[in-house]
């Protein structure tokens, strides 16, 4: 992945709804999900919808098939593998990195400042 396309698929994942909708495509799978569906799970209005849906097509995190009379979308696994790629293609100065535990990647208040410490221990 070149480094303009990582721009533009990190700048469409970076809004809240966006990533919400993505994250909801992701766990539909290869089946994907409906315009109404995805609407009904995200709690976002299908005006709005459509205009994420187009960011996140435009950045080629999403596509679309007709489906009968129904638009089903889906997430484009292989646009995120490449992002993932291009992200730690560096990774480890070249050692294999080894997985990251999801305690690792806790949300909480500290965890999205890295530099704060946690001194509750």
């Amino acid at each position: 992945m070149e480094t303009k396309a990582a721009l533009l698929v990190l700048a469409a994942l970076s809004q809240d709804s966006r990533l919400r909708v993505f994250r909801t495509l992701v766990q539909a799978g290869p089946q994907g999900m409906s315009a109404g569906k995805i609407s009904d799970t995200t709690g976002i209005a299908p005006s709005s919808l459509s205009f994420h849906l187009k960011e996140l097509a435009h950045a080629n995190l999403a596509d679309a098939r007709q489906e009968g009379r129904f638009v089903i979308y889906t997430a484009n696994f292989a646009t995120m593998n490449c992002l993932i790629g291009y992200l730690t293609e560096n990774c480890c100065g070249g050692n294999p990195c080894s997985p990251v535990s999801s305690v690792a990647c806790a949300t909480s208040s500290h965890s999205a400042n890295p530099t704060t410490e946690d001194t509750s221990a």
